[in-house]
């Protein structure tokens, strides 16, 4: 089968379909020929997934990864093929604030849609979203795939968590699952304006000086979500042929910046430097240096991000631009 044609008619489970990943993934399936079930728990009119009409195009189902048996339900009578489980309680302040619901979310949440799939002979293939906090703390950077995870705070936990028990499922049930660890991914419909990407567009959008909650020193991967797309297609596409199952891949573009560094590229982008950020310390159990190296999804993959940083900024800046017309209309 030639790879152009691979999701072709194929019957793909999406959960977080309205999240920022999980709705570009949707619209590149569907122009891919792909059938989508998507898992949806709130009805998010600014989600992507609207805006971009996607709603009357796949089989949407309203429902919540805590509930097991719609999972069940899901993968049976629509025949899933290829299951992507992105959606997550994904924002780290509020698993500060609510460590129990992001704990049911991302915990249970993930053993429930292993356990689903491991109950379905029809489901080929599963790739489970981890992230880089699954890691927790290390000493010696880049991270990389054979680290220990050792999360700390309530959502590197909860990540810690979801990665440890799809390996028991490939492990102990040998259920077709990878994982996939990704650097801070950004890109247009991230509606988390807390986020220091778009909240930093919304602030000079609205003439305002953007936000650093920390002393702006803290380091990180940023990550256009186009690539990402691009990384979870070709990891699926190579789950069989490669052997790939009980993996996991780190994405990143490996070019860590900090905050401060973060906020400037968006400013010069947006012709705005005049606008310097107000900086409030204040940012408590988070790591200070934290990226990937992609060597493994380069080598064994053969993947690597398309777009540098500025590229993803423009893209991203633009979409913005055109959301905040439209609210400002409505």
């Amino acid at each position: 089968m030639g790879q152009n044609t691979f999701w072709q008619n194929r019957s793909v489970f999406i959960t977080g379909c309205t999240g920022l990943l999980g709705s570009w993934l949707t619209k590149t399936l569907l122009d891919k020929g792909a059938n989508i079930v998507g898992l949806v728990r709130d009805l998010v009119p600014n989600s992507n997934l609207y805006r971009f009409r996607l709603e009357n195009k796949i089989n949407s189902v309203r429902g919540a990864l805590e509930d097991y048996f719609i999972l069940e339900r899901c993968l049976n009578e629509y025949e899933v093929d290829t299951v992507f489980h992105i959606g997550a309680q994904a924002i780290v302040g509020v698993a500060n604030r609510n460590p129990v619901s992001t704990f049911e979310t991302n915990i249970k949440g993930t053993w429930n849609i292993l356990e689903a799939c491991r109950r379905n002979p029809k489901v080929k293939r599963i790739v489970v979203a981890s992230s880089d906090k699954a890691y927790g703390q290390h000493e010696q950077l880049p991270y990389k795939e054979d680290f220990p995870l050792q999360g700390m705070h309530p959502y590197d936990v909860s990540k810690s968590c979801t990665d440890l028990i799809a390996y028991t499922y490939y492990n102990t049930y040998k259920l077709p699952v990878c994982v996939t660890r990704c650097g801070n991914i950004f890109g247009g419909g991230d509606l988390n304006f807390n986020r220091i990407i778009p909240g930093t567009i919304q602030s000079v959008l609205s003439g305002n000086k953007p936000v650093i909650r920390s002393d702006g020193s803290f380091v990180r991967d940023y990550i256009y979500v186009q690539d990402i797309v691009s990384a979870y297609l070709v990891l699926a596409e190579k789950m069989d042929t490669l052997n790939l199952q009980g993996e996991a891949f780190n994405f990143s573009n490996e070019h860590p910046v900090n905050v401060t560094e973060i906020v400037q590229a968006i400013l010069k982008v947006m012709k705005r430097e005049d606008l310097a950020p107000v900086i409030l310390n204040e940012a408590t159990n988070e790591i200070k240096y934290q990226y990937l190296t992609s060597e493994k999804a380069r080598t064994i993959l053969n993947w690597k991000p398309r777009y540098t940083l500025d590229q993803g900024l423009i893209e991203t800046i633009q979409w913005y631009e055109g959301y905040f017309n439209d609210v400002a209309q409505n």
